[in-house]
């Protein structure tokens, strides 16, 4: 095992799951696991964090903490709990396990009103700084019409 921080040890099997985000991106936001939408990509970056292959990419940082605290889950938890080298399957059920936030009550409407999320709701920083960001990283021509559409959109997936 390797170590990545000081309280955290890395398995060994976490080299097979983690991508190299220099190389390829890490999920859409749009992409669920445990039930939540940014799940899948915040995993993929933190697999990619301990492994020393993230890139360009950050783990924790603030699109993953709408999720973080929605849920009540600790970054620091669950990076220790991915280090692990947990697959999808098992990082999908101790998100459910450790979400405060587990009714599909809760989650579905949370759950879209990110996926819904217009550049215009977003908190008026985040705003200004899309204002640079897009024209630098949305191929000329595509129009945003929702905020996921920005990583969808620089990543290739739209």
């Amino acid at each position: 095992m390797t170590t990545s921080s000081p309280s955290i040890t890395v398995s060994p099997s976490l080299k097979a799951l983690a991508k190299d985000l220099s190389k390829e991106p890490p999920r859409s936001p749009r992409e669920t696991i445990g039930g939540f939408v940014l799940a899948a990509r915040m995993l993929d970056k933190c697999r990619a964090s301990l492994n020393g292959t993230a890139g360009e990419y950050h783990f924790d940082c603030p699109l993953d903490n709408y999720l973080l605290e929605f849920t009540g889950i600790s970054a620091r938890e669950f990076e220790a709990f991915v280090a692990t080298g947990a697959d999808d399957q098992a990082v999908d059920q101790w998100i459910r396990e450790h979400a405060k936030q587990k009714t599909p009550e809760e989650i579905a409407p949370w759950n879209n009103e990110l996926r819904d999320k217009s550049l215009k709701d977003l908190p008026v920083k985040l705003q200004v700084y899309m204002e640079s960001y897009i024209p630098q990283f949305v191929p000329k021509g595509k129009v945003v019409y929702r905020w996921f559409d920005v990583y969808d959109y620089e990543e290739g997936r739209l």
